[in-house]
C-alpha cells in the first residue's frame, strides 16, 4: 500500500493524540521509541573480483512530545557501529556517517490539516527517505488527501545505511500530490514535481482493489531543464491477488528509449520492485517483467521474487532472483534472511546475502 508522509498520517492521528494541558506537561507525556538491530551483508561478487561485506550494529531513538493545541515536537536520531568488514572502506560505502539525528521538526495538526516543518520522513510517489522539507497535507476536500511539500536537503538513514545529508538540488524541489479515493475500491493519484534548474515531472497513477485482486496503471513523464538533456518517462503496470494465504503478483516496467527515466527518480521512487536492478530498470530502452509470491507458514513469512530487464539499446539482458524469510521471534524481536542472485549481461555475475536481527521499542 502506498505510504504518505508523517505528516499526512497525523491528520488520521491527531485527533485521537493525548492532549496536554500545558507546555510543560506536553513533554512529560511524551512518548519514546526506537530499535536496536544487527545487519549483516556480503557480496560474492565473482571470480577474479575481491568479495566484500561488513557487519554492523545500529540504534534509533525516538521522542514526540505530547500533543499540546495541536501541536507536537519530534526528534530522533540513529547511531551506526562497524563490527567487521571484508575489505576497507566496505562499511564506508554505505555508513558515510558513524550518527545523524534523522528526524528534528515540529509539527502542528486539526481535523482537516498538518504541516511539519524540519526533518522528516516523506514516502511519496517520487520523493522518499529523510527530509529537511516543509510539508503540508489537507483532507478538506472530500474523499481526497492533497500533500504539498518542498525539500532542499535529503539523507538514506536505516539500519543497513546511514548517509550524510546533502542538497537535493541547489534550490530544492516542490512537490503537489493528490490522493482521491471517492469511487470504492478506486484510488487515483495525479502528481507534479518541480526542480528549477534540473526538471519538472508529472504522472498519474490509478489502482484498483478489492479483497482478492488489485491492478495498478502508472505513467510518469519528465520535462528536463538542463542543457541538451533529453525527456524522460515510465510506464507501469501490475497484477495482484491474495487466496489460501498467497498473495502473488505480475508485473511490467517501460521506460524512454532515450532517456530513460531521466530526472523522474533523482528524489526517491516506489515503482522499482527489484533489491538491486534498479539501476537497469531505470536505464534507457528497458522493458522489465517481474512476479514475486508471498506466504505465511508457522510464523515465518516467505517471500520470493524474479525480475528480467531487456535492453533494447544494448541487447543485453539483466536479471535478478531475491529470496527471503522472516521471523518475530517475540512481539518486539525479528529477524530476517534474505538472499540475492544477479546476473548481469553488463558485469561478472554476483550474489548477494543479508540478514537483519531487530528488537524494538
Amino acid at each position: 500500500m502506498k505510504k504518505l508522509s508523517i505528516i499526512a498520517s497525523a491528520l488520521v492521528l491527531s485527533s485521537a493524540a493525548y492532549a496536554a494541558n500545558s507546555v510543560d506537561e506536553a513533554f512529560k507525556n511524551g512518548t519514546v521509541s526506537g530499535d536496536v538491530s544487527v545487519h549483516h551483508q556480503s557480496w560474492d561478487n565473482g571470480t577474479g573480483n575481491k568479495d566484500s561485506g561488513f557487519t554492523a550494529g545500529t540504534f534509533g531513538l525516538n521522542y514526540s512530545t505530547a500533543d499540546f493545541n495541536g501541536f507536537t515536537v519530534n526528534a530522533g536520531f540513529r547511531a551506526a557501529h562497524k563490527f567487521g568488514e571484508e575489505e576497507n572502506d566496505n562499511f564506508k560505502g554505505d555508513f558515510e556517517s558513524n550518527s545523524t539525528m534523522n528526524v528534528a521538526n515540529i509539527s502542528y495538526a486539526n481535523d482537516l490539516v498538518s504541516v511539519t516543518v524540519g526533518r522528516q520522513e516523506i514516502d511519496l510517489e517520487w520523493l522518499g527517505d529523510f527530509n529537511e522539507a516543509v510539508v503540508l497535507a489537507t483532507t478538506a476536500i472530500p474523499n481526497t488527501t492533497l500533500v504539498a511539500g518542498y525539500t532542499t536537503r535529503q539523507a538514506a538513514v536505516g539500519n543497513d545505511e546511514l548517509k550524510k545529508f546533502a542538497d537535493v538540488t541547489k534550490d530544492g524541489a516542490y512537490v503537489v500530490d493528490a490522493k482521491y479515493e471517492g469511487i470504492e475500491n478506486v484510488m487515483l493519484n495525479p502528481y507534479f514535481y518541480s526542480a528549477k534548474d534540473v526538471a519538472d515531472f508529472y504522472g498519474l497513477k490509478a489502482e484498483y482493489n478489492n479483497d482478492v485482486f488489485g491492478v495498478t496503471g502508472h505513467y510518469a513523464t519528465s520535462s528536463e531543464k538542463a542543457a541538451n538533456a533529453k525527456d524522460g518517462s515510465i510506464a507501469h503496470a501490475e497484477a495482484r491477488t491474495a487466496f489460501a494465504g498467497l498473495e502473488l503478483a505480475a508485473g511490467y516496467i517501460t521506460t524512454d528509449k532515450d532517456a530513460g527515466v531521466a530526472s523522474i527518480s533523482a528524489f526517491g521512487d516506489n515503482i522499482d520492485p527489484t533489491e538491486e536492478l534498479g539501476d537497469y530498470v531505470y536505464a534507457a530502452n528497458t522493458d522489465t517483467m517481474y512476479v514475486s509470491a508471498a506466504y505465511e507458514v508457522a510464523g515465518i513469512g516467505l517471500s520470493a521474487l524474479y525480475a528480467n530487464a531487456d535492453n533494447d539499446t544494448t541487447n543485453k539482458t539483466d536479471k535478478e532472483l531475491t529470496v527471503g524469510a522472516s521471523y518475530g521471534i517475540t512481539d518486539s524481536l525479528s529477524a530476517e534472511l534474505m538472499y540475492i542472485d544477479l546476473s548481469l549481461e553488463s558485469d561478472v555475475d554476483k550474489s548477494k546475502t543479508v540478514a537483519n536481527l531487530t528488537y524494538e521499542f
